[in-house]
C-alpha cells in the first residue's frame, strides 16, 4: 500500500464547498517547521492535486495551515477586527503508508476536523 494525503474544506455556514481557500503544508521535526507546498481549493473544496502524492509520501508529523480569514472575507462574511478564525493550523501524524484525509468543516466561529477516508 502506498500513502498519500488529501483534504476537503466545507463551509458549514453557507452549506457549500469552500472554494479559493489557501492551504499550506509543513513538515514538523521537533521545533523545526519546514514549508513543503501551498495549494488552493477548487470549486469542490478540494485541491486539484493530492497534497502529498504517493511519490512524495513520508511518515512523520505534519501541519496543514488553512487560511480561513481571507476566505471568509472573500465570501462576504461580516468582518471583525481581529477575525475570530483567521489561520487554522492542524498538526497531525502519519504513521503508516495509507490514505490520510484531513478535512476541515468551517464556519466563521468554529471548525472541526477528523481523519476521513
Amino acid at each position: 500500500m502506498t500513502g498519500y494525503l488529501t483534504t476537503h474544506v466545507l463551509d458549514t455556514a453557507r452549506g457549500c464547498p469552500a472554494e479559493g481557500l489557501k492551504i499550506e503544508l509543513f513538515a514538523i521535526d521537533g521545533d523545526t517547521r519546514t514549508h513543503l507546498k501551498t495549494l488552493v481549493t477548487n470549486s469542490d473544496g478540494r485541491t486539484d492535486e493530492q497534497i502529498m502524492p504517493a511519490a512524495e509520501f513520508a511518515t512523520g508529523t505534519y501541519e496543514l495551515v488553512f487560511h480561513a480569514g481571507p476566505y471568509l472575507d472573500a465570501t462576504g462574511t461580516p468582518p471583525e477586527s481581529p477575525r475570530f478564525l483567521d489561520i487554522i493550523p492542524i498538526r497531525f501524524g502519519m504513521s503508516e503508508p495509507s490514505h490520510y484525509h484531513v478535512p476541515l468543516l468551517l464556519s466563521p466561529f468554529g471548525f472541526s476536523t477528523y481523519r476521513g477516508s
